[in-house]
């Protein structure tokens, strides 16, 4: 008999929900995490630092309050690096608590110490000064997330140049700061240090920023950035690096076209590798990618079919909602539970502003040949944005135009991360624009927009509802 029924490797996101739920399920569940704290990137280096970070530079900027009562856009007072990630290491601190605690009541045990498979059911745990521990195991879940991918053209050692891991580790805020990369990363961070009077330039060598993201809305959210302060380099790459050894002496990059840029900090974003190495699954016939991500199917089993990898560790789209999702669904494959994820997974950018999506794009809709029609609400005329000074946000529903059916949303502004929720409920549900034309919003709210962006797609079909 097996020691487990779920050996864990990893325990972000991913990696605690799929214990917890093996546990709901009462199994024997055991998670392995090779670092002193749990949580992984997402509770120590990614997601919440950073998300509370943009809160962090959202407040010492006054950038919520511009516009309003003839407030001044200038920092409130002059912003230490103390300022700055206080409140960072606070919000980490009691995450890797709740994780311990949740984990805990649910009768998880956690081994702390590297794991590796020995072969197809045993994981092999050694940690510096204890003994080796070797678990049995019915089934295997890989979740070991990602580390940022460190290109060789960048000299990493040197204090001023930083991976969006490193980044959290700054000794003083920069006077100017270069960012290489324009995914969801590098975007966020350079509206973080941009919405502090910093000067950013962002390089990103594709022509448009997030290219999952509705065109309208990448173009959109283009524009609010170079608004924020961000200078944009599009359709670029960093040709060379020159880093002086005093400190005081600005380094200098060079990008394709021949432009060279002087700052003082160097933020390279240019994508993130899976952690498979050591893991041992390229022995057990476990297929990988080119930077180390596990392939796996719908129900994110492996080639080896008792062993089922999800999080960052498979790639796109690596975000902490998604991890969590296809963990579920992963451990109730596992157990029996013919369950399939979810239908529309949602997408949130905590850029600044923030933009969030669920479910189609116009570019898609068109593609397929489907028919429809887009609804639009602008934050400007509807009420609580007028009253908290969002005059840049924008919903957009997408209908099909004969059914009416929802097919996708995506909003840019203020709460848009969670705002989209509304709309992923319907999409969800199979809903359509009737729903929204009988909802009662409280008054006045952002939600609003919802039924405004439905009556401007209705008015457009000639297609009134009750």
């Amino acid at each position: 008999m097996a020691d487990f029924d779920l050996v864990v490797i990893g325990s972000g996101p991913a990696g605690e929900q799929g214990a917890v739920q093996a546990a709901r399920l009462g199994k024997r569940v055991v998670v392995v995490e090779r670092e002193p704290v749990l949580g992984g990137t997402a509770a120590n280096t990614g997601t919440l630092p950073s998300k509370t970070l943009r809160e962090t530079a959202l407040y010492l900027s006054g950038y919520r309050a511009r516009g309003l009562y003839g407030v001044e856009s200038s920092l409130r007072r002059e912003a230490t690096v103390s300022d700055f990630l206080y409140r960072e290491r606070r919000v980490k601190e009691q995450e890797r608590l709740r994780i311990a605690q949740n984990l805990q009541r649910h009768g998880v045990e956690v081994i702390q110490g590297k794991g590796a498979l020995a072969d197809a059911h045993t994981v092999v745990v050694r940690a510096e000064g204890l003994p080796e521990r070797r678990l049995t195991t019915h089934h295997v879940l890989i979740a070991t997330g990602s580390t940022p991918f460190r290109p060789p053209l960048y000299p990493f050692g040197d204090p001023r140049v930083h991976d969006s891991d490193e980044i959290l580790d700054l000794h003083a805020l920069p006077s100017a700061m270069v960012v290489v990369g324009g995914g969801v990363i590098g975007c966020e961070y350079a509206c973080m240090f941009a919405a502090l009077g910093i000067p950013v330039t962002l390089v990103e060598v594709k022509k448009e920023l997030l290219s999952f993201l509705d065109d309208e809305f990448s173009a959109l959210l283009g524009q609010r950035m170079e608004a924020l302060g961000v200078r944009m380099r599009f359709g670029h790459t960093v040709e060379t690096v020159q880093v002086p050894e005093q400190q005081s002496e600005p380094i200098r990059l060079t990008i394709s076209g021949g432009e060279q840029l002087e700052v003082d900090q160097v933020l390279v974003a240019s994508g993130r590798s899976a952690n498979t190495a050591g893991l041992g699954l390229e022995t057990l016939g476990v297929k990988l990618g080119a930077r180390g991500q596990v392939e796996v199917g719908r129900t994110y089993q492996t080639s080896v079919p008792h062993i089922y990898a999800v999080g960052d560790v498979i790639g796109f789209p690596a975000l902490a909602s998604t991890s969590m999702e296809q963990a579920r669904v992963a451990v109730l494959h596992a157990f029996g539970d013919p369950h399939t994820p979810s239908p529309v997974l949602p997408y949130g950018i905590y850029t600044i502003p923030e933009v969030s999506m669920a479910g189609e794009t116009e570019e898609g809709l068109r593609t397929r040949g489907v028919p429809y029609v887009a609804g639009r609400a602008s934050f400007s005329t509807n009420p609580r944005g007028q009253i908290i000074g969002e005059t840049h946000g924008l919903l957009k529903l997408l209908f099909h135009r004969e059914s009416q059916k929802l097919l996708g949303v995506h909003v840019l502004g203020e709460q848009a991360s969670e705002l989209v929720h509304v709309g992923l409920t319907a999409l969800v549900a199979g809903a359509g624009a009737s729903l929204f034309v009988e909802t009662c919003f409280n008054y006045p709210t952002l939600s609003e927009t919802y039924k405004a962006a439905t009556y401007d797609a209705l008015h457009q079909l000639k297609a009134w509802t009750r």
